[in-house]
Parts: structure tokens; sequence; C-alpha cells
């Protein structure tokens, strides 16, 4: 009796913590404008936007893996701004269209690779090594920035 009892609560624990690690379709509004505001966190130096916000999704309840595929899809609108803002510049540097053009197409592929890597990676992987590189490279760039 008191092994099925301690394997139904574990069972309904397990329910539980389900419920709270959810997908990015079942968040609602307010869970969804938490992550948006963690992406302006990435304002300040030294902030990841990639790292805020998965942090953010996480809080948020989402899945790891949801987080990260949360963040990028949050990505895509400000890189492309950025993107269309740098263009009138592009032109006056004097280098040729091609080798620019070439250029973008070789970081999309691997912004889509490191992406794609990235949420295969937090389908069964956490946060801890990407938060650890992230303070080395941060303690790096301070060494480095005197």
């Amino acid at each position: 009796r008191r092994d099925e009892r301690r394997a139904r609560v574990d069972i309904e624990a397990g329910e539980d913590r389900e419920a709270v690690f959810r997908g990015v379709e079942s968040l609602d509004v307010r869970s969804a404008l938490l992550v948006g505001a963690c992406q302006c966190l990435a304002l300040l130096p030294g902030i990841s936007r990639a790292g805020v916000t998965m942090a953010g999704g996480l809080v948020a309840g989402l899945r790891h893996q949801e987080a990260a595929r949360f963040s990028f899809l949050l990505a895509t609108p400000i890189i492309l701004a950025a993107g269309v803002l740098e263009v009138p510049q592009l032109f006056h540097a004097g280098v040729p269209v091609g080798t620019y053009l070439g250029a973008s197409v070789l970081a999309g592929a691997v912004a889509y690779l490191s992406a794609r890597f990235l949420i295969r990676y937090f389908r069964v992987g956490r946060l801890d090594p990407f938060a650890a590189y992230c303070a080395a490279l941060g303690i790096t760039a301070l060494v480095f920035a005197r």
C-alpha cells in the first residue's frame, strides 16, 4: 500500500512538473512579454541576448529546448533590422557587393547551424555549459579590454 501511494505521488509530482515546463504555444501574453522584456537587458554591455532570453523563457516555465527556440525566434527581427540599418554604410565602404553577399550567406548558414545545434542540445542538456561559456568569455573580454 505504501509503495503504491509513493508511486502515485511520484507520478503526480512528475505530471505537475510537466505542466510547469511547457512549449512556446502554451505561453500566455504575460509570460511572452516577460521573455521579450528580458531581451532588453541585452542592451547592457556584456549581457548575452540569447542567454538572457533563454533564462527568461525558463522563468516563464518553458522547457530548455523551447526556451532556446523562442530565444532564436525573438532574435530574427532584431538581427534583420540591424542588418538593414547597416546596408547604406556598406555602399560607402568601397568593398564589392559580392563580398558582402558571400559574408552574409556564410554568417546566416553558421547562425542557422549554431541555433540548430543548441536547440538539439537543449532537448537533453541544460544551460549550465552556456552559462560557463558566457562567464569565461566575459572574463576574457575584461582582461583584454585593458
